[in-house]
């Protein structure tokens, strides 16, 4: 497919190409992760969701994962939040701190636990509470210079649909672009991304918009934008397994018809590169260096099945490679997979990572009947950083 036309991707002061970003997913986009991505191709990569409540307490787990590799520019930072002063105050120490050059604000979760306490994906519903708690955070962050982005769903369900009231609420709070995945809270990851709300959505705002959704290949990104007219496009479970989608996002935009069909060995490399960018990760943060590595490979094994998918192998050594504690193991197993073992291209547009139902949206008591109330949800703070 012919690239459309784009210029570089503008949040803030940052001028992005490929007009590409890595959504945060939890447990996933840890510097490891992130590096391995970045290897592959430009955008901007945006590190594990942060709760505003959390940060502000100076959690210690949640003031580990904010971490960058020295290479990352600009940092990128998910916030979660749903009071507008707590988010302030946890911009504020971005800010003063410096600890990144870019915060988004999550506005997208489907995750009963964080709907049922109206934050996530329920909370534009209450329009004036979302604009005020937009606000707040980029006038926390603006007189640094930071830019501040959303990203979010079309709404609770069909029937609540919230993206272009929110979206332009957001751009008249003063953000500098505004991301939205094309589901609505009850489909969860079900389904088919509805592009022409992005679409409509883009025709209705004068900031950058991006389009997230049913990007599992680099030509769906063209087609999205092709569709769409977004300014960019926000990449999530694609890419599981699959880094190198990354590479061939930036060859796309370029006007390259170069796609990456790896082999059995080249995904063995792969493989074997993240599980080493994930110890060195570990180590760093470990007073003890064979602990480190372990926890390293621990956090590796999600992997194994996303990069192993269609491959031929043995659901022994599929198991085994799940369960390593070390490099040395996993070399060992690595070695016994037949390098020459061709990309499984009837996988090619296939979904992956999470694939549900769509199901009930789970609200606090009442949330649907008054729009207008700007009070934040009682115990939707949440104090664990990651998701």
């Amino acid at each position: 497919m012919t690239a459309p036309t784009l210029p570089a991707l503008t949040i803030g002061p940052h001028q992005v190409w490929p007009p590409v970003v890595l959504a945060p997913m939890a447990g996933i986009t840890n510097v490891g992760f992130r590096r391995l991505c970045r290897e592959q191709g430009g955008g901007i990569y945006v590190c594990e969701m942060i709760t505003t409540r959390a940060l502000v307490e100076r959690n210690p787990k949640t003031l580990r994962m904010i971490a960058f590799g020295v290479e990352e520019q600009p940092r990128s930072l998910q916030l979660y939040g749903t009071d507008p002063e707590i988010t302030a105050a946890a911009v504020r120490i971005v800010v003063e701190r410096d600890l990144a050059d870019h915060i988004d604000l999550n506005f997208g979760c489907p995750v009963p636990k964080v709907t049922r306490r109206g934050g996530g994906s329920a909370l534009p519903w209450r329009r004036r509470l979302f604009a005020r708690l937009v606000k707040a955070a980029v006038d926390a962050a603006s007189p640094a210079g930071v830019p501040v982005t959303v990203k979010m769903r079309k709404g609770i369900d069909d029937d609540h649909l919230t993206y272009v009231e929110a979206g332009l609420a957001a751009q008249d709070a003063g953000v500098a672009a505004v991301a939205l995945h094309g589901r609505t809270a009850a489909q969860r990851y079900s389904g088919t991304a509805d592009w022409d709300a992005i679409a409509t959505l883009k025709s209705a705002l004068d900031v950058p918009v991006l389009g997230n959704g049913d990007i599992w290949e680099a030509d769906d990104a063209l087609r999205m934008v092709a569709h769409t007219g977004v300014d960019g496009v926000v990449i999530g479970r694609g890419c599981l397994g699959r880094p190198w989608l990354f590479a061939d996002l930036e060859a796309a935009f370029n006007g390259s018809p170069e796609r990456r069909l790896p082999s059995l060995g080249e995904v063995a490399v792969t493989m074997r590169r993240h599980a080493e960018l994930l110890v060195e990760q570990f180590v760093a943060g470990a007073r003890n260096p064979a602990r480190g590595e372990r926890d390293g490979c621990t956090d590796f094994r999600k992997h194994v099945a996303w990069y192993l998918k269609g491959f031929p192998i043995g659901s022994e050594l599929r198991r085994s490679l799940a369960m390593i504690e070390s490099l040395a193991q996993l070399d060992d197993l690595l070695g016994k997979l037949d390098p020459a073992v061709p990309f499984p291209v009837e996988n090619l547009g296939q979904p992956r990572g999470r694939t549900n139902s769509p199901g009930k949206v789970f609200l606090p008591d009442g949330w649907l009947a008054s729009r207008d109330d700007d009070t934040p949800p009682d115990g939707a703070e949440l104090d664990d950083s990651g998701g």
